[in-house]
């Protein structure tokens, strides 16, 4: 297929464009954006930055995407973006790049689905398969790993971690990190057992779910202090790989985690 760019376009010099790319009308694409094979822009979409993007992504009308973080410390140093393959950014979504001060690159892996006005601020590092809700947000240097779900109009503190396939309902706010596999949900969220149904339907074994709940139990739910839990819980549990993930996920955890 022929690249399909509309007359309207502006392309400014220096973007690159990979092949079969389609690009609709009023669409903006800025001097450091590397655009990758087979990516669609419906119309009125602003690509901005120093931006590299990989293949087969689609951008719905209004997504802006490369711009300047909305931090005061921004200065105009040159920072970046870093898009891999197969994600959506649907109407009004808007991506941040990042800053001297926080790494200098955001970046978002492959395959996420980011719904209508998702935000993701400056320094955020996002996995894959994750998808983002209508207007949920994501503050500065959040951590987003793989498959996990952030529900509609949750708002996420700068510096928190949303574990492996965990699931923030919506409406939450989540100031500390959200743990991998867990219900975490509220304002201010507090965590609700293991999200059973989203790992029965990725064919997690019921062993294996049996195991998290006993740990999750042991750990925030016995009458063990919090170490001792844990000990519990690696002592019996630990060699399933995801009890051990999730021990890890709390021992390795900075800002605590949502209880």
């Amino acid at each position: 297929m022929a690249d399909r760019i509309h007359p309207t376009v502006v392309i400014e010099d220096g973007a690159e464009l990979g092949a079969d790319v389609q690009i609709g009308p009023f669409c903006t694409i800025g001097a450091g954006v590397r655009l990758g094979d087979g990516c669609r822009l419906m119309s009125h979409v602003v690509l901005s930055g120093e931006t590299t993007i990989g293949s087969g992504n689609r951008f719905f009308p209004f997504a802006t995407v490369g711009v300047e973080p909305q931090d005061l410390k921004f200065k105009g140093e040159v920072t970046r973006l870093e898009i891999g393959s197969g994600n959506t950014f649907r109407e009004s979504c808007t991506v941040h790049v990042g800053t001297g001060g926080g790494g200098g690159v955001t970046r978002i892996g492959n395959d996420n689905f980011l719904m209508a006005y998702a935000h993701i601020a400056h320094d955020c590092q996002l996995g894959d398969g994750i998808i983002m809700a209508n207007a949920a947000t994501l503050a500065g240097h959040v951590t987003i790993m793989d498959r996990a779900m952030v529900g509609a109009f949750s708002g996420v503190h700068q510096f928190c971690r949303v574990g492996r396939e965990a699931f923030v309902g919506g409406y939450s706010v989540i100031t500390q990190d959200a743990m991998p596999y867990i219900l975490t949900v509220g304002n201010r969220a507090t965590s609700h057992g293991i999200n059973t149904l989203g790992l029965k339907r990725r064919s997690v074994p019921a062993e294996t779910l049996t195991a998290l709940r006993n740990a999750y139990r042991a750990i925030f739910r016995s009458k063990l202090g919090r170490q001792e839990g844990l000990a519990q819980a690696r002592q019996e549990w630990g060699d399933v790989p995801h009890v051990d993930e999730l021990i890890r996920f709390i021992t390795e955890s900075e800002r605590g985690v949502v209880v």
